[in-house]
């Protein structure tokens, strides 16, 4: 008996995995937004790091350049995923709206 409850419990909730809910979409926005403030970060820090090697070594024109690529690739992924994240918001706030017009 107990293996036919767990194979109806199964049953039942599997069709509610394949939808998104209004809460899944705002935090999966929310962890891309996060997601990507980080990897702009990392490139930022990256670029400067690149940059106070080739100051110290005496090669300022590599330097500006490494400081350049590290703040274009950080502000890109930064815009890319705010981009993104705020649609995934914009869409779990449609679906939590559509769900109480319905009510």
């Amino acid at each position: 008996m107990g293996r036919y409850t767990l194979l109806l419990a199964f049953a039942l909730t599997m069709p509610g995995w394949s939808q998104s809910s209004a809460g899944h979409e705002v935090g999966s926005g929310a962890a891309t937004i996060g997601k990507s403030t980080a990897g702009g970060a990392y490139d930022v820090a990256k670029g400067t790091a690149g940059a106070a090697g080739n100051l110290v070594t005496g090669h300022p024109i590599s330097a500006a350049t490494s400081l350049g690529k590290g703040a274009g690739k950080g502000g890109a992924h930064v815009a890319v995923g705010t981009g993104k994240g705020v649609g995934k918001i914009g869409k779990g706030a449609g679906i939590g709206l559509k769900k109480l017009t319905h009510l």
